[in-house]
């Protein structure tokens, strides 16, 4: 790994950007490397100005060009056991330890490295580079970054979303939708509880309903043997309610989540799931006419499924290092986003696994991030 991109790496991993926090000093930070080198940057920011998005082009304007995109933002390392600093970057044992190393500023420090290099090359296509904030949360900051790249005259060649594939090429990914179900029943003293709509009652009925709906998946569902879980999953991640054993409870949350192959329609999931809700609560309501299941959306995104016979996926694996696999990953990243909104081949390619990220003691092998340079130098080459 070159000095520029290590120091760039530790330079990034320094900036603690939880996604509650701001990101706008990593974004200053890239946006006056990228101007030293006379590449002009486009920001982007959310409502509070308190975060931005990044859009840098390099090269010839008149043609699509290759489009290395990531997020800045990282997960909190609150009540982790980290034995590392976690905002500084420790290298160890062939080794970079520190929060993002992984997930994902190795790949963004190579990204800026290969802009800077490719601002001094006559490019014949250009070479760009995106930046989110707030994609930990749900791929929430790159929409309104995905609003103005909607409108420019030339949309990219291909996307390359740089999450950590151990640097195999992934053509796709499940997408996912997150929804919140309020249960709403009747409050009474425990002892009359049969007179009462139990609210929790109706969340465990629901709970049921989607675990059958899992199995229905399972079994007769889209399958895409190329996933780990060949089929869409159903998951229950939070449940609140009640306040007190001898109080039959009112109300009742809890959040679930559909992650489902592009074959499957979230939204038909979604409204078998409703229909199901209200037959719940119309039971319930024999007992107290104020039962009721809303749903309520928190966030969605697509999957991706781009087809490895395209145009630029055959370019780019013209290029990448021998042994290179096409293949699927079971996390979400904004590449579904991209490929919807711009219409682009996307693929994700970054150096580390996903089973470091989120982690306490977070690394990223220096091999990974040499592999990574190798490979977005190649890239460089092939735009000449």
């Amino acid at each position: 790994m070159s000095s520029r991109s290590l120091d760039i790496l530790k330079r990034l991993i320094g900036f603690d950007t939880t996604s509650a926090k701001s990101n706008l000093e990593l974004i200053h930070y890239v946006q006056q490397l990228l101007l030293s080198k006379g590449i002009d940057c486009t920001l982007v920011h959310d409502d509070s100005a308190g975060k931005a998005n990044l859009f840098a082009s390099v090269g010839p304007k008149e043609v699509p060009g290759v489009l290395l995109s990531g997020h800045t933002d990282v997960v909190p390392v609150a009540g982790q056991a980290w034995t590392q600093t976690p905002f500084e970057a420790t290298v160890s044992d062939g080794k970079l330890y520190g929060r993002g190393s992984c997930d994902m500023k190795g790949f963004i420090a190579v990204a800026i490295d290969a802009m800077l290099i490719a601002a001094e090359q006559p490019l014949k296509r250009p070479l760009q580079l995106a930046l989110s904030y707030d994609e930990e949360i749900g791929c929430v900051g790159v929409r309104r970054l995905l609003d103005v790249l909607h409108l420019a005259p030339q949309r990219p060649f291909l996307c390359i979303v740089g999450e950590p594939t151990n640097m195999q090429l992934a053509l796709g990914h499940k997408g996912k939708a997150s929804y919140r179900a309020l249960c709403h029943g009747q409050e009474a003293h425990s002892s009359l509880a049969p007179l009462a709509a139990n609210a929790i009652h109706l969340a465990t009925d629901f709970i049921a309903s989607l675990r059958t709906t899992q199995h229905q998946l399972r079994e007769q569902g889209a399958q895409d043997a190329a996933y780990d879980i060949p089929y869409s999953t159903v998951h229950v991640g939070r449940i609140d309610g009640g306040k007190a054993l001898n109080i039959v409870p009112n109300l009742c949350t809890l959040e679930f989540e559909i992650r489902h192959l592009p074959a499957d329609d979230p939204e038909a999931m979604l409204a078998h799931l409703a229909e199901q809700a209200e037959a719940i609560a119309r039971e319930a309501k024999k007992v107290s006419g104020v039962a009721a299941i809303q749903i309520q959306t928190i966030n969605a995104y697509p999957g991706l499924d781009t087809s490895p016979t395209v145009e630029a996926v055959r370019w780019l694996s013209a290029f990448a290092a021998p042994g290179t696999e096409q293949v699927k990953v079971a996390f979400g990243t904004e590449g579904g986003l991209f490929a919807q909104r711009l219409n682009v081949p996307v693929v994700v390619c970054g150096p580390g696994s996903i089973e470091q990220a989120h982690k306490p003691d977070e690394f990223v092998e220096l091999s990974q991030l040499q592999a990574c340079e190798r490979f977005l130098h190649g890239l460089v080459g092939a735009l000449l």
